[in-house]
């Protein structure tokens, strides 16, 4: 068994381990759960030491027949696109996982849910046959409705039907579109580098990359279907918001990046206007609902409907830098965002609300958490020197040889995140000391484990983007090549 298949199926047997040990056994659970998403964490950096960065093909490739009868293969590979999600995955779930010890309800069923939902992140990014790319973006859904419905909020149920609903509907239009383009290839094949070769009519590239991209936009989510999100997030325990946010809409841009731009290059840069329109639609509406929020996590929710609309706009413009700079928006975004969800949570455990105007003054409380929420919110509203600087820098630099409106249109949401995440600090830790808040308790030793770790590869990436770009640059130079861009 290859690396690869070590990496998705490692969280499988860890969750078959939990649900053989007896239910009351809550820290041995936990601790179990935490070594299984360190053993990925470690098998990720092990893939990332072997990875061979001249070359632009699939590394470290397995494949088997599965369904004969079909022709479907278990197919898996990894390039520099799939390698920054795989390290963003490891990551992000060990952290998580670390910020899950306060769950106090149903133990054993939330960790062993965990682990499936990781497994099928995993495979996701892995997948090189779209039956099994679909596999796995369906097992993410069931396990991420269960942990939003369960150990949700008190609107949980309601979040996770319509996060369900939504998903089920963008899955469905996928499958029209996977379907469609196994009838179509000759032979017959879900392989995606076999599909890549496949020369399709204009028309038909048309119709497929509308059914995926609707499968993927939702997933993102992109103005107008991000409706489920704010929901979903308010309502989910904070590790699930801090996948979901991380990872989860990384999978739709992904989608992008891995299917509808290789196989479809004519249809992606016929529709590229128009998605940079959406783009940048959900950049400046992202960032005005975000301003307008008074509850701390609805906030972050929507400053990501904005940063992700960086993602789009990169895509759109089928330029070498606007293409690095969105998947490295999609990195940058699941360190600082997923750190901004743990902070939230961090002040929501003590105090049981997230009201914005509630708050004031705790910097003389929290002086630690103070400190580490202004680095994380000058990270999100792109201080240069930090993570989010670089990438909106490098989107906005490959837009504007294609679209300057829209890329003066889209500075606007910088403008915007400045504004809102100033004023949420303002709220939260300036002013005068709320008395009711005087007997809150400073950060946690286990709660900055969960964030340092974030916080050193914001500094990092942000001031030596290099150690994330000489990853993904050789990949992505074969994908601009391939639909026709401009390496530039």
């Amino acid at each position: 068994m290859g690396l690869l298949s070590w990496l998705v199926f490692t969280p499988i047997v860890g969750m078959i381990v939990i649900m053989l040990i007896g239910r009351d056994q809550h820290k041995l659970i936990r601790n179990l759960a935490t070594f299984t998403t360190a053993c990925e964490l470690l098998l990720v950096i092990a893939v990332l030491a072997k990875f061979d960065l001249s070359q632009t093909g699939m590394q470290f490739a397995e494949r088997a027949l599965w369904i004969p009868q079909l022709g479907v293969y278990y197919h898996l590979g990894l390039d520099g696109i799939s390698l920054i999600m795989l390290v963003t995955t490891g990551l992000l779930s060990f952290l998580a996982c670390v910020a899950s010890f306060g769950i106090r309800e149903r133990v054993k069923e939330y960790f062993a849910l965990y682990l499936l939902l990781e497994t099928g992140m995993i495979g996701t990014f892995v997948s090189l046959d779209l039956f099994l790319f679909y596999i796995f973006w369906e097992v993410v859904l069931v396990p991420m409705y269960f942990l939003i419905g369960i150990w949700g909020g008190p609107r949980k149920e309601y979040a996770a039907i319509k996060f369900f609903l939504y998903t089920l509907a963008g899955s469905m239009f996928m499958l029209i579109g996977i379907l469609a383009l196994y009838f179509a290839s000759t032979p017959h094949t879900f392989n995606m580098l076999a599909l890549g070769q496949n020369q399709f009519a204009l028309h038909f590239q048309q119709m497929v990359f509308l059914a995926l991209f609707l499968g993927f936009a939702i997933k993102v989510p992109i103005w107008p279907f991000h409706t489920w999100l704010p929901d979903a997030h308010v309502e989910a325990p904070t590790p699930i918001s801090v996948i979901l946010a991380a990872i989860l809409l990384k999978m739709g841009t992904y989608g992008f990046f891995r299917i509808s731009y290789p196989i479809l290059p004519q249809a992606a840069r016929w529709f590229g206007p128009a998605m940079g329109i959406l783009a940048v639609i959900g950049i400046i509406y992202g960032g005005f609902v975000a301003f307008a929020q008074t509850d701390f996590k609805k906030m972050v929710a929507y400053s990501s409907v904005s940063h992700m609309g960086f993602v789009l706009l990169g895509l759109a413009v089928f330029t070498l830098t606007g293409f690095q700079g969105a998947l490295l928006q999609m990195f940058t975004h699941g360190l600082i965002t997923g750190a901004l969800f743990l902070l939230v949570g961090v002040l929501y455990d003590r105090a049981h609300i997230r009201d914005l105007n509630s708050f004031g003054g705790l910097w003389v409380k929290l002086p630690v958490y103070g400190g580490i929420l202004i680095f994380c919110s000058l990270a999100s509203l792109g201080l240069p020197g930090l993570a989010g600087f670089v990438s909106e820098f490098m989107v906005l630099l490959g837009s504007f040889p294609v679209y300057r409106w829209m890329t003066a249109a889209a500075c606007v949401g910088i403008l915007l995140a400045a504004a809102y995440l100033l004023y949420m600090i303002q709220r939260v830790l300036l002013g005068s000391l709320n008395p009711k808040w005087a007997h809150l308790k400073d950060i946690s030793a286990r709660e900055i484990f969960t964030l340092v770790p974030l916080m050193i590869l914001i500094l990092l990436v942000g001031v030596y983007p290099k150690i994330v770009l000489q990853y993904i640059a050789p990949t992505l130079e074969a994908l601009v090549k391939s639909v026709g861009g401009t390496l530039a």
